[in-house]
């Protein structure tokens, strides 16, 4: 995956802001910005490069950014930019609306229409997450599409529950993917843009077949790692609470070569694996670490994680503990 980190703290104090604005303007969007911190200004910006969309992360101090018709002018990438806001508070204005967004709720916004936009800080910063769609990735209609501009969308649950998630989940481990999962991550977050966007519009029936094939994908991966820890997790559990059955919730893991149930253990281990490595829970039984994920029998537990990890649960435990460090004198 393509990312690229822009840091306040790369250049020297008092040229942060004027820096960080000339960036804004030469790779972003062209847009007037204004800062009242800017003799102390502090930004962080991650911009990645997902397959047909970017995901870009700000974390930003009090700020205004006003894009007017000359900017559109000058520069007009055609796109979409649907924003969560993680912390403090964003206020935007596009086409005569204005929206203040609650923490977790997402915005919708137009590249080829003027807009402005404030950055309320909470804690001392702002941040969000925005996601980029190219205008012609995106298989709505626009003009019912740009009834949303300016609108508040709930972040907490259902699908913009679910995109939320997914994308505080991407941004959170990006250095672990490879160049590789690039366009497959991208097209799941077009897919899950599309997904809120097409319900917001009851325009389900626009969106293709297999998009609609990922996004139940997705939601049947949170719903299960969000009941790892139930004993009664199982793929007749995974299918009822998505109105499926189990015959097709394996064909829908048949192109992943694992099945559900094998899937339901895999996540179970890795998250028994990290439990294992936390110093914050070295007190914790190894059995109750195994009990703490769904594995009802001890033996069954360790058997499973020695096949896994090629050792049992405790030896892996001994063997990775962080080492105290020693008393200088």
């Amino acid at each position: 995956m393509f990312e690229t980190v822009y840091s306040s703290d790369e250049w020297p104090p008092g040229e942060r802001f004027d820096r960080w604005r000339e960036m804004i303007t030469q790779s972003y969007l062209p847009s007037v910005v204004s800062c009242d911190e800017a003799a102390d200004f502090r930004g962080v910006a991650r911009v990645l490069q997902a397959g047909p969309v970017h995901v870009a992360t700000l974390r930003l101090p009090a700020l205004q950014v006003l894009r007017t018709p000359v900017h559109v002018r000058r520069f007009d990438p055609d796109q979409y930019q649907l924003a969560v806001t993680l912390q403090g508070r964003r206020t935007m204005a596009q086409g005569g609306l204005e929206v203040a967004p609650e923490v977790g709720d997402l915005v919708l916004n137009d590249s080829s229409h003027p807009y402005e936009s404030w950055m309320l800080p909470d804690r001392g910063a702002v941040e969000t997450i925005t996601v980029g769609i190219p205008r012609a990735a995106l298989p709505l209609p626009r003009m019912k599409v740009d009834r949303l501009l300016a609108t508040p969308m709930a972040g907490g649950t259902g699908l913009g529950g679910l995109l939320a998630q997914f994308l505080i989940r991407l941004v959170a481990e990006s250095e672990s993917y490879r160049p590789q999962d690039t366009v497959r991550l991208g097209t799941v977050v077009l897919d899950l843009a599309t997904a809120v966007l097409a319900h917001r519009t009851e325009t389900g029936g626009a969106v293709p077949p297999e998009s609609r094939q990922r996004v139940l994908l997705v939601s049947i991966n949170a719903f299960i790692e969000r009941r790892l820890g139930t004993v009664q997790l199982s793929p007749a559990l995974v299918a009822a609470a998505h109105h499926i059955s189990v015959r097709q919730l394996h064909r829908l893991f048949l192109p992943q070569g694992t099945t559900v149930s094998e899937w339901i253990r895999h996540r179970r281990l890795e998250r028994c694996r990290r439990d294992l490595l936390d110093p914050r829970l070295a007190e914790l039984p190894v059995h109750a670490v195994g009990t703490r994920w769904g594995f009802r029998c001890a033996a069954d537990f360790s058997r499973a994680f020695k096949t896994a990890y090629g050792t049992p649960p405790g030896d892996y435990r001994r063997r990775n503990r962080p080492r105290p460090t020693k008393r200088q004198d």
